[in-house]
């Protein structure tokens, strides 16, 4: 089979390709990938991954993407931004909220949707100091991450007694609801900071 049909059988692929799958959380997590994040954590609970590597490597992969969108903030600036409008409002919107609310920009631009791309290009773009950056990020990383990979680790326990007696079927129906609704309130939460 090339590609699993069920939860179960999508689950037990995880656990034999551990390093790949970690590798692709990693990636993922550099992007501050809510619907994936939470997906490791639900693997985790299933026993496919183990929860305090994936801890690790969406925390690492986190603070690394912020950092090297900092680093291309600081080195290049809103130069390369003409030709993204799109993207050139979006920093400018960030911008705005973290001369107002740096360490909270910090610590919460990784849940709303649309803010948590380009933050750290607005941070590199600002008068903040690498050291400060850097420190906050890291923290700011390590609770994204422990947030994130848990709430899914928790959705794992919840859902397998809700369904020990049903197929897998409803189970995988169930996280798609579970991610489809953190989708939706990341989108709120994004349009609620832009209006601030």
């Amino acid at each position: 089979m090339l590609f699993p049909t069920d939860l179960a059988s999508f689950l037990d692929l995880i656990g034999q390709h551990g390093e790949a799958a970690y590798s692709f959380m990693f990636a993922y997590a550099t992007s501050h990938s809510l619907l994936f994040t939470l997906f490791g954590g639900y693997a985790a609970h299933s026993g496919a991954l183990s929860f305090g590597t994936l801890l690790i490597v969406c925390w690492l992969g986190s603070f690394t993407g912020d950092v090297v969108r900092f680093w291309i903030g600081r080195r290049f600036g809103t130069g390369w931004l003409g030709s993204f409008p799109r993207l050139q409002r979006a920093i400018q919107v960030t911008a705005r909220l973290a001369e107002r609310h740096c360490l909270w920009m910090i610590l919460l631009h990784r849940y709303p949707h649309g803010i948590r791309g380009v933050a750290g290009f607005a941070y590199g773009m600002s008068e903040l100091p690498w050291s400060t950056f850097l420190a906050l990020n890291f923290i700011a990383a390590g609770l994204w991450s422990s947030v994130i990979v848990s709430v899914g680790y928790a959705f794992g326990q919840v859902s397998e007694k809700l369904i020990s007696d049903v197929s897998s079927g409803l189970g995988f129906g169930m996280l798609i609801a579970f991610l489809g609704l953190s989708w939706f309130l990341s989108k709120k939460l994004e349009r609620t900071v832009e209006r601030s």
